[in-house]
This record gives C-alpha cells, structure tokens and sequence, in this order.
C-alpha cells in the first residue's frame, strides 16, 4: 500500500515538512481549492501543488477531489458543459502523475455532522452525530456545523427544493450518465475514479443517498463495468451503517479490483439509534475491527493508496475538527502495523 496524507494545499495549517515526517509517508491527497465548482482546473495551479509535494519528498498520486457539479447529480441545466469540463481535469491532473480520483455524489451536503467539538472521555475532541440532535434542526432554517459558510440561506433552500423532485433512482442515473462519460478518460488517461460513500450512508433532508451499502456498489459497478469506475473504502462512512459488514466488503471489492484508495477511521456507535462519534483509529476505540478489515484489504490484493481519515483533536492540538496532525499521525502509525503484519498473515 502507498500511505498518503490528506493536505489542503498552501492554507493548510499542517506543512508538508511535518507530513514528511510521519513514518513511511509517500504523498499527499489535494486538490486545487480555489476554482469555482464545475470550472477547469489550470496546469499552473496543478504545477504548484505538484512542485511544493515534491520540494517536500512527497508524491501527489490522489486527488480528493474533482467536485460534481450539482446540475450534474440533477441532470439538469448546464450539466453537459460540467462534465465535459470535468473530462478537461481528468486530463489535466494526468498530465501531472495523478492515478486516482477520489469523489462523491452525494446532494448539498457531502458529510453531516451534529457536532465538531463533541468532547470524548479521555479529554479529546471529535466529530460526532447525534440522531436526537439531528431530528431538532429545523429544515426550514438550516444552520448546520461546517456548513453556515458554504450556502447562503437563499441558495441552501433553492437546492432543497430543487431536490425534492428528485428520486433515488433519477439520481442514480445521473450517476451512471455521468460516468459513461468520463470513464473512457479516465481510461485513455490511466486514471481510476473512486467514489466515496455518503456520509453519513443515509437520507438526510429528504436528500436521497445512493453509495450506502453493497447493494448500492454492486449495482453501480454492474452498470459500469470498467475496473477505473471503483471505490474509495472509508470505514467510518460506511460504519456509520451498522448493516454493513465492512471486512466482507472490503474483501469482495479488493478481489475485484475496484478499491482504489481507502479511508481508514473508527466510529463508536453511541445508541441504539444512528448516533456515532469519531474516534482514535484503534479498533478497541470504536465499533470497527480495523486489523480485519485491513487484513481482509491485503488478503484479497489491494496494493492501492491509504489514508488515515478523521482524527480528534488531542494533545491541546487546535486543528480543523477531524484534520488536526497529531491524531492522524497515530492513525498512520497504526495502519502502518496494522499492513505491516497483514502482509505477513497473508
């Protein structure tokens, strides 16, 4: 495996000096920030990022991500411009090395939290989801935790209504429109797409989820078969479903070819509702057996990029809720041991 570190280009509070420093680190996962959504990425701006990476030690093989343009996952309005935009990227970040593309195609919101600061018991901080708070937001008067920046009022009710016409499979289907278009790049330019789950893997506002549970990746992967159209494993999105048996999926979907990047975090299930936080990476932590499902990655010839996900806040750390450095630097080391022995075991 290629263990990468998710770093948010030169606004990162964590330099790329202190990311080469955790224990056999390859790279980095970016993206180009300041680019309207929809819009065409400049080689100048893919140049730098890729130039400081590499100034630092690091490789910039995975980019997370390439945003879908909302008319895209509606079908509507300017959808073919964005995609034919999107194909533009695709060639642009494969000029520069990148292999993989992590994405999502989740409405509004791509990750719903209720709170950013919960306080654990040690003393740390995490993210966490609570289903008694989240039935008190009104959704006429939406102020969601790491949205109020993204929408205004005004723009966050349009796309609400917007959605509402909207049915889980009219979604799908603009997914699979979607990708019919951009995987023969993807092929012709050797990247592979990996689509991220939704986070949390259920419908929030009325939003319809697709990318839940294995039934939602089989159905997406018998509609498009190439192996470029595969998936981003993140066991905390996925975890967060308590139907979903992370270690035979991740077995199923490795024999197949189609893990192209994981994302590697616990989850502590906190009631018998749909409440979870996030916790340290270890598997007595949280819910998830993480040596499993590593095991069940490595048994089954997964040999793609890793990431450590979320990590708290630990250690007085200040960081951006779930992307500090001190607990993603523990989570590395552990998934570090954790391949290490699998790769024995195997």
């Amino acid at each position: 495996m290629k263990l990468t570190f998710r770093w948010y280009g030169e606004k990162d509070s964590i330099p790329l000096q202190y990311i080469k420093q955790i224990p056999n680190m390859s790279g980095v996962v970016t993206a180009v920030y300041d680019v309207p959504v929809g819009e065409k990425w400049s080689d100048e701006s893919l140049a730098k990022l890729k130039q400081l990476t590499q100034d630092a030690g690091l490789e910039m093989e995975v980019i997370e991500s390439i945003p879908v343009h909302e008319d895209i996952k509606m079908g509507c309005g300017k959808r073919d411009e964005y995609i034919a935009n999107y194909c533009e990227n695709l060639r642009a970040v494969a000029r520069h090395g990148v292999k993989v593309v992590c994405y999502n195609f989740m409405p509004v919101f791509d990750w719903l939290r209720t709170d950013m600061y919960h306080k654990n018991g040690d003393g740390s901080t995490s993210l966490s989801y609570s289903y008694e708070d989240f039935i008190k937001v009104d959704p006429n008067n939406l102020h969601l935790p790491g949205w109020d920046e993204s929408y205004t009022p005004e723009e966050l009710q349009g796309l609400l209504k917007a959605y509402k016409s909207i049915s889980h499979e009219q979604l799908f289907n603009n997914l699979i429109y979607f990708l019919e278009r951009i995987i023969p790049v993807c092929e012709e330019c050797g990247i592979n797409m990996a689509i991220h789950p939704d986070d949390p893997p259920w419908d929030v506002f009325g939003l319809p989820r697709i990318i839940s549970c294995e039934d939602d990746l089989d159905k997406l992967f018998n509609a498009v078969p190439s192996t470029a159209n595969g998936l981003t494993l993140c066991t905390g999105s996925f975890g967060a479903g308590r139907g979903n048996d992370i270690v035979k999926m991740a077995a199923k979907y490795a024999a197949q070819g189609r893990v192209h990047f994981a994302h590697l975090r616990n989850v502590l299930w906190t009631d018998d509702k749909d409440s979870f936080c996030e916790t340290g990476h270890c598997s007595v932590d949280g819910s998830l057996d993480m040596a499993q499902i590593v095991l069940a990655l490595v048994k089954n010839g997964f040999n793609g990029y890793v990431r450590p996900d979320h990590g708290r806040n630990v250690w007085g750390e200040d960081g951006k809720p779930g992307y500090g450095l001190y607990d993603r630097g523990l989570g590395a080391a552990y998934i570090n041991g954790l391949f290490e022995v699998a790769e024995k075991l195997k």
